[in-house]
């Protein structure tokens, strides 16, 4: 077994092991195997913005109307105005704090996936957050 082992690992990886032809792996007739990436959770809170800008997570926004109707995924992915709470900020922020709700455009914001569950989080500028709601 030991020289199978050794055999095996002077091999190179990039080379496919078909018999005795050796080709790379990114010519025709070999075998591609998917490459799975388990995605890195990030508590939010530890997360800390940079220069101007705040950390918001989103609120849910509703896939039921008042009435019961069940809205469409390209009703609901293209509200242009957003709502989050700010969790944290950067140091050049002033006017703004963490905890506070705000209104801003879903264009001048970066989406980002932290690995939590439920929750959607982005970045934007302090500047182009439209309001804060009281």
């Amino acid at each position: 077994m030991v020289p199978s082992l050794l055999a095996a690992m002077s091999t190179s990886p990039f080379l496919a092991s078909s018999g005795s032809s050796r080709r790379p792996l990114g010519a025709a007739h070999t075998r591609r195997a998917g490459l799975r990436v388990a995605a890195l959770k990030y508590d939010p809170a530890k997360v800390a913005p940079q220069n101007d800008r705040v950390l918001v997570r989103l609120e849910q926004i509703p896939e039921k109307s008042a009435g019961g109707v069940l809205l469409p995924k390209s009703a609901v992915k293209f509200e242009r105005y957003l709502m989050g709470e700010i969790l944290s900020i950067g140091a050049e922020v002033s006017e703004v704090e963490a905890g506070k709700k705000v209104l801003f455009s879903d264009i001048n914001a970066y989406e980002v996936e932290l690995g939590t569950d439920d929750e959607k989080h982005c970045f934007c500028r302090e500047s182009d957050l439209l309001a804060v709601v009281e």
